[in-house]
């Protein structure tokens, strides 16, 4: 059973990270501003939530963070694409000759706005187990190293695409080239610095990175593919983009916004994370272990004592 002590420790820290999603929502802390983007870390909270308390408890937090955006949209000052986000908006912003047509508008809004958040709280759970039991298996450096790659390729990719943006808006003066350089010199060094953790230091930085990116993607993926199969037309007449360009437009807010954004939460989630394990390890919630063997003292200490 769960502890007295476990209860209260989970019960504290789902409140504080609800506060936190709240005061993010409602101020200019949900975003980081990169030169050429406002990133969001509204889905960072809902991530280590996920991490720390278990998908329930993680998509709880999911669903407030949803639920922020529904009351933002429908609160504030209308754009022209409100209605993705806000039933509100979308009944007043769109037509519908019958009752259905308005159930229809409501249900999409909500489900852009709520569900994708949602599952923030429940993906990244399942991917740090399941990245925690792979590296701890007889082929942990084989599934280490093949996971490492693609996070690295990510990071590069995302300082490269960031460079290339900054090009594009004469915010910077440097060659596309230089850009690519610089995104592959990244890569590299992300590569070796995650290798160096994983095989020496802390082989728990690769579930807590890759988290990261799993949790701020889903966000991003499943939010612009729901915007597209709900919205397509609206939202190409909203944003000013023919519907048949409607999809590589996507494309390139993926690419771009959501690899930033990934990066942004990969980093934080790492950091975040390393301080919190110390308290109580990711992966174990609801007086449930999690099975994780990788990189445990106890189990080191279990194997000399045998």
């Amino acid at each position: 059973m769960q502890s007295n002590n476990s209860k209260t420790y989970e019960l504290v820290l789902t409140a504080l990270f609800v506060a936190i999603i709240v005061v993010m929502a409602s101020t200019p802390l949900g975003f980081i501003p990169l030169v050429v983007i406002n990133a969001t870390t509204l889905h960072i909270p809902v991530i280590i939530g996920s991490l720390f308390l278990g998908p329930k408890k993680g998509g709880f937090l999911g669903g407030v963070f949803g639920l922020t955006s529904l009351i933002k949209s429908s609160l504030g000052a209308a754009s022209l694409s409100a209605f993705v986000f806000s039933p509100v908006a979308a009944l007043s912003m769109l037509p519908h000759d019958t009752v259905g047509a308005a159930v229809s508008l409501v249900l999409k809004s909500t489900f852009i706005a709520v569900v994708p958040r949602i599952l923030i709280g429940v993906v990244p759970y399942f991917v740090y187990v399941g990245i925690k039991k792979a590296i701890g298996s007889d082929k942990k450096l084989v599934y280490g190293s093949v996971i490492n790659a693609v996070i690295s390729f990510i990071l590069g990719f995302g300082v490269f695409a960031f460079f290339n943006r900054m090009i594009a808006q004469e915010v910077l003066g440097m060659s596309v080239t230089v850009a690519r350089v610089i995104g592959i010199i990244v890569g590299i060094a992300a590569f070796a610095g995650i290798e160096y953790l994983f095989m020496n230091k802390d082989a728990k930085a690769l579930g807590f990175i890759t988290a990261g990116i799993a949790g701020a993607m889903t966000n991003t993926l499943l939010v612009m593919g729901s915007i597209y199969v709900f919205y397509k037309y609206p939202y190409a007449e909203a944003v000013g983009v023919d519907p048949d360009a409607l999809m590589a437009m996507i494309g390139g807010v993926i690419s771009f916004n959501g690899v930033i954004e990934a990066i942004v939460g990969a980093v934080i989630v790492y950091l975040v994370g390393i301080v919190l394990d110390k308290i109580k390890p990711a992966g174990v919630y609801a007086g449930k272990d999690a099975k994780i063997k990788a990189v445990s003292s106890g189990t080191k200490e279990s194997q000399m004592a045998q």
